[in-house]
């Protein structure tokens, strides 16, 4: 293999091709998304103000299963859009559809100013993809990786050659181009992940579960990646069951549980509406007890989870002073948060 990368033509370029196809769900027909060099590639080429996806009313069915029913949401230029909800919920469906790679069975989308799927793959070219799995190809290094990714889009490779570079550094692998994937830890080939799914300068990002399995430094590497795009303009749909990344990441967040709208706004108004603002956390083998004879009497809300209370309240201070005064229990005062926003959103169904 030569130090250029991976030849046009060679038997190894045509299989990698054929795994980033399958990748991008085009297998069935085997088609080569739309040259990218030769069309318009600006925000510009949407309608002033328009969404640059919406979904009105999105069906999707599997045998006698409605996955998801009747979905509506728009996105906007420059926001983080988290889309939460539990397994099962149909938001990776609803990605799928989105994308184009399954047809819905009603409602419609626009992705990027093009109909979805009548013309997905046009739409494709301007989106930029981080799904839950990674995909990356181990035959090849991390600089090549990204060159057989920007042959798909036939990108120049001049242009990726200046490009490369830029995405190298945006990942912290700027050291790493000539690195095996083999040899990368979890947290180096998610970052490359997010860096190939930029390699077509995307309009938008989705990105499905992109920190699933991380450890805590490598999910904050992540995040401040994700913050940098945001800063430069760039759009993000994310899933993620990480309540503290949409917490710290989403513009706007939309709930959803079997296929359905429980709730979308920005967290902060959510968590207003359907959670005071106080949290005392009360563990320790008198804590049920103590729940039973005092606790719900001080606080608005009172939830038991094992052996652990919840108390919900406007104004803490008088469960705190009752606790100072307990032996056989401990505390935890904070602020309310998205989990607590799970925990109590009417409609929302918790289930493995």
């Amino acid at each position: 293999m030569s130090a250029a990368g991976p030849r046009r033509g060679s038997a190894l370029w045509g299989a990698a091709k054929q795994r980033m196809a399958q990748a991008w769900g085009d297998h069935a027909s085997g088609a080569v998304l739309p040259d990218i060099a030769r069309r318009p590639h600006t925000a510009s080429a949407d309608v002033s103000g328009a969404p640059i996806l919406r979904v009105d009313a999105l069906r999707k069915r599997y045998g006698d299963q409605e996955v998801v029913r009747g979905l509506s949401f728009a996105i906007h230029r420059g926001e983080c859009f988290a889309l939460l909800g539990p397994n099962g919920a149909g938001k990776t469906t609803t990605l799928r559809c989105c994308l184009g790679l399954v047809d819905p069975d009603g409602g419609t989308i626009e992705l990027v100013g093009e109909p979805v799927p009548k013309a997905a793959r046009a739409a494709r070219v301007r989106v930029g993809v981080v799904p839950q799995m990674d995909n990356l190809d181990p035959d090849f290094t991390v600089r090549e990786n990204l060159i057989i990714y920007g042959g798909y889009f036939r990108l120049p490779r001049e242009q990726l050659d200046q490009r490369i570079p830029r995405l190298l550094e945006f990942a912290g692998l700027a050291g790493k181009a000539g690195t095996s994937i083999r040899t990368l830890s979890g947290g180096m080939k998610r970052r490359l992940t997010l860096a190939r799914a930029l390699i077509n300068d995307p309009d938008m990002l989705i990105l499905d579960e992109p920190t699933t399995g991380l450890d805590p430094q490598a999910r904050h590497l992540i995040w401040d990646g994700l913050r940098q795009l945001l800063k430069q303009g760039k759009t993000i749909l994310l899933t993620t069951h990480f309540m503290d990344e949409a917490e710290r990441l989403a513009t706007r967040l939309a709930v959803i549980d079997h296929g359905t709208m429980i709730a979308c706004d920005a967290p902060r108004v959510l968590l207003e509406q359907h959670v005071e603002p106080e949290v005392v956390e009360v563990y320790g083998e008198a804590a049920r007890s103590w729940a039973e004879v005092r606790g719900r009497a001080l606080c608005n809300r009172l939830e038991l989870a094992g052996e652990t209370a919840f108390c919900y309240a406007t104004d803490a201070a008088p469960l705190l002073a009752d606790l100072a005064t307990r032996t056989g229990v401990r505390s935890l005062h904070r602020p309310a948060n998205l989990e607590d926003l799970f925990i109590n959103l009417p409609g929302l169904e918790l289930r493995d």
